[in-house]
């Protein structure tokens, strides 16, 4: 099995999630006591918090890309980015590096296409679901996107002050759910939770329409591409 690196820690919620799953899977996979050989780079989440409301979406880039490399220098064999909104900067992460990216967007949108949607749902932070990196790449593999109409401001709130601090609240959880209701009164069939902290709210015994988890797919993923 290839040494996995994994760029975390943004936020750490979903990174903890990322390295249950993929050794989860490893274990899965091969059987008996094995576990994923893994290099965590987990980074101060603040100053990309910052970055990214600043729109300093180049010195973003810039640092992950550098710690991309470094874990690449480590000894890693498959990379991923333990997050859904930073993928806008995948372009500059993969520039230089001469080892496989696995983007986020890919095996969900796999699972998709293989359980027949064409039409979802995108839910995620404000720059997820407004900037065109993540839609794009969607309707690249020929998926129709819809991102709610109402209450983007607040559905991104809720990621950053509460799940990205570990509160998970009730009400918060009805507000997603009623963002998904309205999602499907407008056609999704299905709906992408593309933010890696969403899991922590919603999942297929709350939500109106059927669940497509990102953390829980690209970690799933990452594993394939390490014993490929």
């Amino acid at each position: 099995m290839k040494t996995i690196g994994l760029i975390g820690g943004m936020s750490w919620e979903s990174t903890a999630h990322y390295y249950r799953v993929i050794n989860q899977e490893t274990a899965s996979r091969l059987g008996g006591l094995h576990s994923a050989p893994l290099i965590v780079h987990s980074v101060d989440f603040a100053p990309i918090a910052a970055m990214q409301s600043a729109g300093d979406w180049d010195g973003a880039g810039q640092q992950v890309a550098t710690i991309a490399l470094a874990l690449q220098t480590a000894g890693a064999e498959v990379i991923g980015l333990a997050t859904n909104t930073m993928h806008i900067v995948a372009d500059a992460i993969t520039r230089d590096l001469s080892v496989p990216f696995v983007h986020i967007a890919d095996p969900t949108s796999d699972a998709l296409l293989a359980d027949g949607f064409e039409t979802v749902g995108l839910l995620g932070t404000r720059f997820t679901m407004e900037m065109g990196f993540y839609r794009d790449r969607l309707a690249g593999r020929g998926l129709t996107s819809l991102i709610p109409e109402v209450d983007r401001t607040n559905l991104n709130g809720i990621i950053y002050e509460e799940l990205c601090r570990g509160i998970v609240r009730e009400q918060s959880r009805q507000i997603y759910i009623t963002a998904i209701e309205r999602l499907a009164a407008r056609g999704a069939e299905a709906v992408i939770l593309g933010c890696t902290e969403i899991t922590m709210l919603i999942d297929d015994s709350v939500s109106p329409l059927p669940v497509y988890d990102t953390t829980d797919l690209h970690a799933r993923a990452l594993v394939g591409a390490a014993l490929a």
